[in-house]
């Protein structure tokens, strides 16, 4: 008998993903500079041994902004799949069970929020918020559950008529019961794809709010502002730009790896075999 492994792309991503982890975590010992401290006699000092990744126009070292603004990421992009997934989730598997009326509310309520786009409603709320990182959050799982809402109706639709469901129902299981212990378990898959994916559209979400300056705000170092105030140097110094914009690339690179890995890995039609 085969056994299944991860396609090497997958691998790849995961690689990705423990780096950016592993720089948001030890970024105090993976540099020696403070992200806010300003030296303004070296501003936008090219890479050099001393500031590999550069100097931004106060001076700042990139390589500890990059390694600091990893942290506004990967928390924004967490507690964003986390609380979309969840209620995403919730939301899905409470239509998909029960149908008639509840399911018609529901589905109604998650066409509304499909209905506007997504980032547009994003910045609508973060005008009306104010600019934080907590209302980034808020803004981005208010926008964020509705792909979960459906995504999980459609599978619990399928699940609730297979052979385990109508034998769990036979024994008196309840609605919430058979929901957690029987469907959940059993198309948690695709929801677990759905979410890497997630997380990649989320930091990219997070940077574009702070890249048009209604995410996190100065001097908390965050990849999207770091953008923003590169755009103004491409011509002069380049790295101020593209140190942040590589960082970013490579994050929604490894969500997206990983997720395709993961789909392959998940499908039991895949062929990739050891």
């Amino acid at each position: 008998m085969h056994r299944r492994r991860l396609a090497p792309s997958g691998y790849l991503g995961c690689v990705l993903l423990i780096l950016l982890c592993a720089s948001a975590c030890f970024a105090p010992w993976l540099t020696p500079y403070d992200p806010r401290a300003q030296d303004l006699a070296a501003g936008l000092h090219a890479p050099a041994l001393a500031h590999p990744c550069g100097q931004d126009k106060l001076g700042r070292d990139l390589c500890a902004r990059l390694f600091y603004g990893a942290r506004v990421s990967l928390l924004v992009g967490v507690i964003s799949v986390a609380v979309t997934l969840t209620v995403g989730v919730a939301v899905g598997a409470l239509a998909g069970y029960q149908s008639g009326i509840l399911d018609e509310l529901l589905m109604r309520l998650t066409d509304m929020f499909l209905a506007f786009p997504g980032i547009l409603l994003a910045l609508a709320l973060m005008a009306i918020l104010g600019p934080s990182i907590t209302n980034v959050i808020i803004a981005l799982c208010i926008v964020g559950w509705v792909g979960y809402a459906r995504l999980t109706r459609g599978l619990v639709l399928v699940a609730r008529e297979m052979e385990y469901v109508t034998a769990a129902r036979a024994t008196g299981a309840t609605a919430p019961y058979i929901l957690v212990w029987h469907i959940l378990p059993n198309i948690a898959g695709p929801l677990v794809v759905q979410a890497t994916f997630s997380l990649a559209g989320m930091i990219v979400a997070e940077a574009g709010l702070s890249f048009l300056g209604l995410g996190v705000q100065p001097p908390t170092p965050s990849w999207g502002a770091m953008l923003n105030e590169g755009r103004l140097f491409l011509l002069s110094a380049p790295h101020l730009a593209m140190v942040p914009g590589v960082a970013i690339m490579l994050a929604v690179l490894g969500c997206n790896l990983l997720g395709d890995g993961l789909r392959d890995w998940l499908d039991p039609r895949g062929e990739i075999v050891a």
